[in-house]
């Protein structure tokens, strides 16, 4: 059985996919919060199957250039101890334009801007879609890559030009053999890397193996079901897995969603259950809610099962993973907002329109909170009576089941009540 688990239903949660049994990631720094339930369920795997390969699909291969542009051995170190193998699609597109592009537009913004993290992703995927994008197969042919850049370079040096003057910023010089040196230098360091992704982990599944497909950045900054414009240049809904893996989504079998136990934000855009006070602040410190790319301050909040409902729905979400429920202790009594006022009516779903899902106030239920640390918690009656009516009525309420619960950063901090490898 295949088991494809997404993540992300929170605001600024990441998403996760999981399919059956080598791990094929697709990471993101923001993951790190959310990482002890997806490391949980990995130890559920035999040893000898554990993160056995790692596949960096069709998405936007800036992660692994960043890699190769520190320190090569550091990229190779990343990939292949430990591992039988690894992989970066040679069709992935890398991002030239690094935060270049996306920190001018937002500074000619002003007022208006997105909150984007300003690391080029957009640009690059404007280029993918515009059909004029450079990609991972095109760095290992210099000949290639010239043509590639010097058709590119004059139109993008327009733009940047024309920003660079909006946000009254200095123009940066740039050079076709200087952006070809660089890039071939890259290229040659992937070059052991770089094959079909599709074929490889097609080859996978006939044989049965277990594929773990994980991702960043929460259901509302999916760049079709979120909250638009504030969201991200891409699909982050469970979907995508299938999509950006070269996969038929009949090979999935399961959708994992992973929110915290409260909800959290980064940029701009509506949030209803932002908490604008001592106990925001109390989020933000206790639960070290800082961007992981930015280091921004994360907006936080109450828990939002409105979202999460959406979230479960365009996902098809299997489970939940609950994480940091230890943020919450020593709350007196923890809010959970079930619905929403919108001009004087109450609505259960998500608005679909962004100036409506701007106007609404959250309607809340009360719980009671509890005093104890859950550090030592291991099973789930081993957490206080509130803590489990907590996690019982979040259930209820999005109708999905709690398949595992964080109490801590640590592996070993987290309480598996279903194992999606084996049910």
């Amino acid at each position: 059985m295949s088991l494809a688990t997404l993540l992300a239903p929170n605001v600024a949660s990441a998403f996760t996919a999981v399919f059956r049994s080598i791990a094929v990631v697709m990471l993101n720094a923001a993951t790190r919060a959310l990482w002890p339930p997806v490391r949980s369920l990995k130890a559920t795997l035999p040893a000898s199957l554990r993160m056995r390969i790692g596949v960096l699909t069709h998405r936007i291969a800036s992660m692994w250039l960043s890699l190769f542009r520190s320190a090569s051995g550091t990229a190779r170190g990343c990939v292949k101890s430990g591992h039988r193998g690894a992989g970066l699609n040679d069709g992935a597109h890398p991002d030239f334009d690094d935060p270049l592009v996306m920190t001018l537009r937002e500074k000619a913004r002003g007022g208006g801007a997105i909150g984007t993290t300003g690391r080029g992703i957009g640009p690059a995927y404007e280029d993918k879609v515009a059909r004029r994008g450079i990609r991972v197969r095109d760095l290992l042919d210099g000949d290639r890559l010239r043509r590639r850049v010097k058709d590119r370079l004059g139109d993008a040096l327009d733009e940047i030009s024309r920003l660079a003057r909006l946000a009254k910023a200095d123009e940066p010089l740039m050079d076709v053999e200087a952006i070809v040196s660089e890039y071939l230098v890259l290229g040659n360091r992937l070059r052991e890397f770089v094959g079909e992704a599709s074929l490889f982990l097609a080859e996978h599944v006939r044989k049965g193996t277990r594929i773990l497909f994980e991702g960043a950045q929460g259901t509302l900054l999916d760049v079709d079901h979120g909250t638009y414009p504030y969201v991200t240049s891409s699909n982050t809904v469970a979907g995508n897995a299938a999509v950006g893996s070269g996969l038929g989504p009949t090979a999935i079998d399961k959708v994992l969603g992973i929110t915290k136990a409260y909800t959290t934000r980064v940029g701009g855009g509506p949030f209803p259950t932002e908490l604008s006070d001592a106990t925001g602040d109390r989020l933000r410190k206790v639960g070290d809610e800082y961007g992981a790319t930015t280091g921004r301050p994360r907006r936080c909040g109450w828990l939002d099962t409105v979202v999460l409902r959406y979230s479960a729905r365009v996902n098809g979400m299997w489970g939940l993973a609950l994480t940091k429920m230890d943020i919450l202790s020593g709350l007196e009594t923890l809010k959970v907002c079930t619905a929403y006022e919108l001009d004087g009516q109450r609505v259960t779903e998500l608005p679909g329109d962004i100036e409506e899902f701007s106007r609404v106030q959250p309607i809340y239920e009360e719980l009671q909170g509890w005093e104890q640390t859950l550090a030592g918690a291991r099973t789930f009656d081993d957490l206080p009576p509130a803590a489990q009516r907590y996690v019982r009525r979040i259930e209820e309420i999005v109708g999905v089941p709690v398949v595992c619960v964080s109490v801590g950063a640590e592996r070993g901090e987290t309480i598996l009540l279903q194992n999606p490898f084996r049910s």
